[in-house]
């Protein structure tokens, strides 16, 4: 069986330790990537040094922000299947395998996310997060988008679906939820599933600097009012119920 390929886009400013280790799981996978790009954000470290050392594709993106970078890192990739994680995710050795199954068994698939799981904390402090943070993440801008959101950490898609979408995208906004506002587009053009089983390590800063979360907070709402009136979450919900009524689509 002959599986899709899959690249590894992963935008890094100024995190080369966390960069090492993310790269040291990528190099362990079951399946290896058929392309790891890291995208340097205008960093003051030794990310680019970290990412050649792995024998990643170092890409340098001037216009700082996490979307610009992803963006980037996308429009380079080569594989079939696009996987992002970020410089302080850790991906389990099966991965890359799971990912390419994933599309391989689904033809209309058009992406696939999973939860991360924080690395480090105490248990109580990675339960708050889970409940406070990924799962709020997946029923609040779940409810927003009338789909499951893309999660920026874990997620995959077709190139083809980002070639359909990336001229749609607000890849030069340094305010928005690059994630979100990726799940708007691509939600529109095919299935995107949250798969439980696809976890990734993830870093415990979101949960140590509540400023820094109130920040993602208001990205987060920022980004789903762009997408207003157009796709506010109540007319989401509304094509999608009629899509999946096709008898009453003229309702």
């Amino acid at each position: 069986m002959t599986l899709p390929t899959v690249s590894v886009v992963v935008p890094s400013r100024d995190d080369a330790t966390l960069l090492d280790r993310c790269l040291t799981a990528l190099a362990a996978q079951t399946v290896a990537p058929v392309q790891v790009v890291v995208v340097d954000n205008a960093s003051r470290d030794d990310t680019a040094d970290v990412a050649r050392r792995y024998g990643a594709t170092c890409l340098h993106e001037a216009t700082t922000g996490i979307w610009a970078a992803a963006a980037t890192g996308y429009d380079a990739a080569v594989g079939d299947v696009i996987a992002r994680c970020d410089a302080d995710s850790v991906p389990p050795p099966d991965w890359v395998e799971h990912l390419a199954a994933a599309f391989d068994a689904d033809p209309e698939l058009a992406a696939v996310t999973g939860p991360g799981r924080f690395v480090g904390p105490s248990r109580l402090l990675r339960v708050l997060g889970d409940v406070l943070y990924m799962r709020a993440y997946r029923v609040l801008m779940g409810g927003a988008l009338a789909h499951p959101p893309l999660f920026g950490s874990n997620f995959a898609m077709r190139r083809t679906v980002w070639e359909h979408v990336a001229h749609d995208v607000h890849r030069t906004r340094q305010d928005l939820h690059d994630d979100v506002d990726l799940s708007y587009h691509v939600g529109d053009v095919g299935t995107i599933r949250h798969d439980p089983t696809l976890v990734v390590g993830i870093s415990a800063r979101p949960l140590r600097d509540w400023r820094g979360l109130w920040g993602r907070v208001r990205r987060g709402l920022r980004t789903i009012d762009l997408h207003r009136p157009d796709d506010a979450p109540s007319r989401r919900h509304l094509r999608r119920w009629r899509a999946a009524r096709p008898g009453r689509a003229a309702l």
